[in-house]
Parts: structure tokens; C-alpha cells; sequence
């Protein structure tokens, strides 16, 4: 099955309003701008985004909130190198928080894309963040209930991927990618390379094709970090 897919528009095309949208990456390494910015000239709105931060600058996870696409964000940092954007609308009330330690968010992550509802963890036992949640003692030590993180569509950046959508990463953009596409029921992958099937060593796949639903080839990404020199602003 050739999951290639030809444009942008298309990738996106499919995410309604009100969806559950996982984003990849870790700050700028491993973010799939591109999608991200087709998202915004899509329009879908009222989505809830589960990434590990809030954004940076003027562009990519920063410019989707500053169009006011997203009512929820469920991530670990908020407070990043140029947060603007979210803590503006965080304090004027036009968009809810959930705060989870990027720990057990990609635990929950990975619980949902492995059929884990629930687990155990001892961090955020006896604070803010885990009242309401169930509690439990496990060899004299208290532990928090936490549940898993799905999602109806993730938006992720790979390195190389063949038509059948298996997937390499380069560096440290592996991050929240691979989990975030097991956890997803529809996984939309930018990656700067496609090639022929059977063009990658299998024993180099680190995600497999069925986890994928479509690539899309984006020559030359664009980078967070240089946008943000650049003062650029999207859209």
C-alpha cells in the first residue's frame, strides 16, 4: 500500500474541528513545521494538542495557538525560550492547561499507543497535580494513577520513510515521535526523504509502516530555531 501522499493541504486535510492532535518534537528538534502550518491554513479549530511544550516565537506550535485553533494544550513546559504567545492567552483565560512531567507524558503516550489505560507512577504524589487521582501503595512507597494519552490524528517529522511508511529519524528528533505515532489513530508524517520500497535496512526502522497512515516529502525543513532568528511569523 503506497501511503505517499502529494501535498501539504492534503496531509491535513482530513482533521476536523474539536480533534485530539498529538505534535512531535522536543522545542524545535523533531518538529514537523511544515504540517503545522498546514494545519493552520486548514483552519480546524477548537482541537486539544498534546505536545511537550507551548511553542516558541511567531511560528509552528506558537502560531497554530496564536490563531486560536486550540482550546486545550496538554503539555510538560509551558515556560520555554519565548512563550509569549501562550502565556498571553493562558492569562486571559482563552486556553486551558493540563500539566503533565514530560515523563510520565510520554509514558501516557506510550500507554496509549501499547493498549496501557492506566499505570503507576510516584511522581506528582502529594501536590496539585495529582488530586482527584487514584492512589496506591506499592512496597511502602505511594504512587499516582495516571492514564493514557490518545489521539485522533498525530502530526510527526521523520528522517527517511519508504512508501509503506516505515520510518528512520535522524538524532534527537526521535523524541515524542515514535511514541505519539503508535498513539494515534491517524499518523501524518513530514520526512525529508522518501525512497523505493525496501530502500531501508530494516533492522534500521525504528517505526514500523503499520503505525503510519501517510508521508509526505518535505524537502529542506524548515527549522524552529532559524525561524525564530529570523523574526519570522506565520502566518
Amino acid at each position: 500500500m503506497d501511503k505517499t501522499i502529494p501535498t501539504l493541504e492534503e496531509a491535513v486535510s482530513a482533521i476536523p474541528d474539536g480533534a485530539t492532535v498529538m505534535i512531535g518534537g522536543f522545542g524545535g528538534s523533531g518538529a514537523p513545521i511544515e504540517l503545522i502550518h498546514a494545519l493552520i491554513d486548514h483552519g480546524a479549530k477548537d482541537l486539544t494538542v498534546v505536545n511537550n511544550n507551548a511553542g516558541n516565537g511567531h511560528v509552528g506550535l506558537a502560531a497554530l495557538l496564536e490563531q486560536g485553533q486550540v482550546a486545550k494544550l496538554i503539555c510538560s513546559f509551558p515556560r520555554s525560550a519565548d512563550p509569549k504567545v501562550f502565556t498571553d492567552l493562558y492569562l486571559a483565560g482563552r486556553i486551558a492547561l493540563e500539566l503533565v512531567p514530560q515523563g510520565t507524558l510520554a509514558e501516557r503516550i506510550r500507554a496509549g499507543g501499547s493498549g496501557i489505560p492506566a499505570f503507576y507512577t510516584p511522581t506528582t504524589y502529594g501536590t496539585d497535580l495529582a488530586k482527584g487521582k487514584p492512589t496506591a501503595e506499592f512496597d511502602g512507597r505511594m504512587y499516582v494513577q495516571e492514564r493514557w494519552l490518545r489521539a485522533d490524528f498525530a502530526l510527526i517529522k521523520a528522517e527517511i520513510a519508504d512508501p509503506l511508511g516505515n520510518l528512520t529519524y535522524r538524532m534527537a528528533a526521535r523524541n515524542f515521535n515514535p511514541v505519539m505515532a503508535m498513539a494515534a489513530t491517524t499518523t501524518i508524517v513530514q520526512v525529508s526523504r522518501i525512497v523505493a520500497s525496501g530502500g531501508i535496512n530494516p533492522e534500521a526502522v525504528v517505526t514500523p509502516g503499520i503505525f503510519v497512515s501517510g508521508v509526505i516529502q518535505v524537502d529542506n525543513p524548515a527549522q524552529e530555531e532559524t525561524l525564530n532568528r529570523q523574526e519570522a511569523v506565520y502566518p
